[in-house]
C-alpha cells in the first residue's frame, strides 16, 4: 500500500461520516423526538412518522387558521374538533417507547378520521378528500418490507373514501350555504398536499442519500484497510475473480526478514504503553518505506518485520526494491531514539528463490509466503550481525551491481551446510 494510500486510510479511519444534505438541526431534534430504539430500520421509520404526524397537525393548524378568520362562530365546532386533532397528532411520538409500530398505528387512524369528518362537515364540494392521496405515505411509516402493517391501512383509507363519499352531501353538515369557504378549503387543502408531498421527498430522498453516503463511507473504509493488509495485485484478483483460491508458485522472490538485536531484554522492564508507541512508530515508518521502495509488507511478528519484492514475476526489480528498502530501514533505525535507555539495532537478512504464497484463513484471512526463500531469509537474519543486512548469494546474484557487497564468507547453516554470504554495503539508502 502506497505512503498517500496509508494517509487516505488513516483520514477515513478517523473522519467523521459525511452525512450529505440532513435537515435543519431543529428539525432533526424534533424528527428524533423520542425515538429510543437502536436499530437503525426501524429509527428511519419512526423518524418519518413522527415527521408526518408533525406535518399533519400544521396542515389542520392552517385550516384552523383558516376557519377562525373566515367565521369563528359559525365553524366553532370544526376548530375545536380540529384543535383536539392538533393534540393528538403533536402527542404520537409519545407512543414510540411503547410499541415499535403504535405511534404509526395510532397516526393512520388519526389521519383517516380526522380527513373523513372534515369531509361530513364541509362536504364533497370542499374536496378535503384530496388528503387521502397521501395515503401512499403509510409505506414509509411500516418499512417496504412490511406489507401485513401498511397495507390494511391503505385499504382502509380507499375503503373510507369510497363508503363516504356517497353519503357525504355536497355542501356538508357547516357550509351548505357557502360556496366561498369551500374553494377556499379546497384551494388550500390543494397547496397543502402539494407542500408535504415535497417534505415528503426531501425527506425521503435526504434519508436514501444519508445511507449511499454511509455505504460509500463503508466501502471506503474497507477497501484501504483490503489495500492494507494485502497487496494490491491481491486485492484485484479478489476482487475480480472473488471464487478462485489465491495459489501461486513464484520462482525470484526476494524475501527479507528484520528483527530488533536486543529487544525482549530491553523491553522486559519497561510499561506496556511505551514497549507499544516504540513498535508502532518503528513499523509505521518502515511501512513508509516499504511502500517508497515498491516492496511489499507481508507481515510483522512482535518485533520482525517481512517484506517481500517481486510479487508480479520482476524478479531483478523485487531485489532491486527489498536491497533499497534494506538500507533505508537500517538509516532509520540509526535514527531512532532508543527504548527506555537501550538504543536497539536492527538485523536484517535477505535471500532470493522461489516460494509459495496465496491467501489463507477465513475471518481473520491473511496473505502468506512459504518456502526455500522465506526460510533461508529467515537464516540470513539470524546468523547476521547487528546494524547490517545479511544477504546470500542468490540475493547478490539478482542484484547485480545495483548495490555494493561485502563477502563475509561461507557460514554453516543447519540443514543446509555450508553457504557464502555478504553485507549489503550500498547505494546510499532513500532520502
Amino acid at each position: 500500500m502506497s505512503a498517500a494510500g496509508m494517509d487516505r486510510l488513516r483520514q477515513l479511519v478517523r473522519a467523521a461520516p459525511d452525512r450529505g444534505a440532513p435537515l435543519p438541526a431543529w428539525l432533526e431534534r424534533l424528527t428524533a423526538y423520542r425515538i429510543v430504539s437502536p436499530d437503525p430500520g426501524i429509527v428511519r421509520r419512526q423518524r418519518f412518522t413522527n415527521m408526518f404526524a408533525y406535518a399533519s397537525a400544521a396542515n389542520i393548524v392552517a385550516h384552523i387558521a383558516l376557519f377562525a378568520a373566515y367565521d369563528l362562530a359559525g365553524l366553532a365546532p370544526l376548530i375545536a374538533a380540529d384543535a383536539t386533532f392538533v393534540a393528538a397528532m403533536l402527542s404520537v411520538p409519545l407512543l414510540h417507547a411503547r410499541g415499535t409500530d403504535l405511534a404509526a398505528h395510532t397516526l393512520c387512524g388519526l389521519s383517516i378520521v380526522a380527513i373523513l369528518f372534515t369531509l361530513f362537515l364541509l362536504g364533497r364540494d370542499s374536496e378535503i378528500y384530496v388528503y387521502l392521496a397521501l395515503s401512499g405515505v403509510i409505506i414509509f411509516m411500516f418499512g417496504v418490507d412490511r406489507p401485513r402493517a401498511y397495507l390494511p391501512w391503505f385499504v382502509a383509507a380507499l375503503g373510507g373514501l369510497l363508503a363516504s363519499l356517497p353519503l357525504a352531501s355536497d355542501g356538508g353538515l357547516l357550509a351548505a350555504s357557502d360556496p366561498d369557504l369551500q374553494w377556499i378549503v379546497s384551494t388550500q387543502a390543494v397547496v397543502n398536499v402539494a407542500a408535504v408531498n415535497m417534505l415528503i421527498i426531501y425527506f425521503v430522498l435526504s434519508n436514501l442519500l444519508r445511507t449511499e453516503l454511509a455505504l460509500a463511507d463503508q466501502y471506503a473504509r474497507s477497501a484501504a484497510l483490503t489495500f492494507s493488509l494485502l497487496p494490491g495485485p491481491i486485492v484485484e484478483r479478489l476482487t475480480t475473480r472473488p471464487d478462485r483460491r489465491i495459489a501461486d508458485r513464484i520462482d525470484g522472490l526476494s524475501v527479507l526478514f528484520a528483527d530488533l538485536a536486543g529487544f525482549t531484554t530491553a523491553a522486559r522492564s519497561l510499561p506496556p504503553e511505551e514497549v507499544v508507541d516504540y513498535l508502532d512508530g518503528m513499523v509505521r515508518a518502515f511501512d513508509a518505506l516499504c511502500a517508497r521502495a515498491g516492496a511489499e509488507k507481508i507481515k510483522t511478528i512482535g518485533d520482525c518485520y517481512m517484506a517481500v519484492g517481486g510479487l508480479a514475476g520482476d524478479s531483478r526489480a523485487g531485489a532491486l526494491a527489498v536491497g533499497r528498502l534494506a538500507l533505508s530501514m537500517l538509516a532509520e533505525q540509526q535514527a531512532r531514539g532508543p527504548l527506555g535507555t537501550t538504543a536497539l539495532a536492527l538485523r536484517i537478512g535477505i535471500h532470493h528463490g522461489s516460494a509459495t504464497a496465496g491467501v489463507i484463513g477465513d475471518t481473520r484471512f491473511t496473505y502468506d509466503v512459504w518456502g526455500d526463500a522465506v526460510n533461508l531469509a529467515s537464516r540470513m537474519e539470524s546468523h547476521g550481525v547487528a546494524g547490517r543486512v545479511h544477504v546470500s548469494d542468490a540475493f547478490r546474484q539478482a542484484a547485480g551491481d545495483a548495490f555494493r557487497f561485502e563477502a563475509r564468507g561461507e557460514i554453516d547453516i543447519r540443514g543446509v551446510g555450508p553457504v557464502a554470504t555478504f553485507f549489503l554495503e550500498g547505494p546510499e539508502p532513500l532520502g
